[in-house]
């Protein structure tokens, strides 16, 4: 299998294509070719281009969750592709999530459902794990089980008028049964590294996880969760961990010590084969 990084805070190569906040990746598998994710503002179009994908061969498009830099592309790559296209996600992507810090504003979906199904989204809701295509499952709705893994403050939503913290249930993986292990592919991991991994684990029945790439969500962390999270990927023995987005280069840097040549920095343009 192979994955491309079409979309992330930065550009790790010298190519003329674009960073911006969010993610998206182009994921081949069996044959099978598939958009997770289309970042922020639609960079992802012209990224794919000028690193050689067409999108317009994408089977399906799933979002990890309904925050704005995961989600603002799919205006562009509808118009793109100019045909239906299944849309997989969580019943509650749509979601108005908000953040405190550090601005409080709307993080949520920047487009109107209405609008995307105009331009020829077709959404299927995923609440339960899904095998959309053999070995290659969507997560559904992960359980949060882990003690240490507390989510982040600074999100929240509106219940009934009333201010609470942001449960981000939308937040999905997708979970892929190749033959050296799992490999786990993260959006922005809001449900817990360690909750999705084991919920990998589960809904595949296959214990070995070769390869972890995304979000991690680790930037923000307090120590705790950090330190717990690190000793959890290293008894994993993982072949790869391709890190990004909202891992942050701090962290990024201290699973990069850790990990050594297993560790790739998952920029824009980046091609990760497994």
């Amino acid at each position: 299998m192979r994955v491309t990084v079409l979309v992330e805070n930065t550009v790790g190569r010298t190519l003329p294509i674009s960073g911006e906040h969010g993610l998206s990746l182009w994921v081949e598998y069996e044959g099978h070719k598939l958009l997770f994710d289309t970042g922020q503002r639609g960079a992802v179009v012209t990224n794919a281009a000028l690193l050689g994908i067409d999108l317009r061969q994408a089977e399906a498009i799933v979002l990890s969750h309904g925050h704005y830099d995961h989600t603002g592309g799919l205006r562009r790559v509808c118009e793109y592709l100019g045909r239906s296209v299944p849309v997989y996600a969580h019943p509650e992507v749509f979601s108005a999530h908000r953040v405190s810090s550090p601005a409080d504003k709307y993080v949520g979906f920047p487009l109107v459902r209405e609008e995307i199904e105009d331009l020829g989204a077709v959404l299927n809701w995923v609440a339960e794990p899904l095998e959309l295509y053999p070995g290659l499952w969507l997560s559904g709705e992960v359980p949060r089980r882990t003690a240490f893994e507390k989510g982040d403050p600074r999100m929240y939503v509106y219940r009934n008028g009333e201010r609470v913290p942001d449960p981000l249930k939308d937040d999905s993986s997708i979970y892929i049964a190749a033959a050296d292990g799992l490999v786990v592919l993260l959006g922005c991991a809001h449900a817990g590294l360690v909750n999705i991994i084991e919920h990998a684990r589960t809904v595949t029945a296959v214990n070995k996880v070769t390869a972890v790439l995304g979000g991690t969500h680790l930037g923000p962390v307090d120590a705790v969760q950090l330190d717990a999270s690190i000793s959890f990927l290293e008894a994993l023995d993982l072949s790869l961990l391709a890190a990004n987005h909202c891992t942050g280069q701090r962290v990024a840097a201290r699973l990069a010590a850790v990990f050594g040549e297993r560790f790739r920095f998952a920029a824009a343009g980046e091609v990760l084969e497994i």
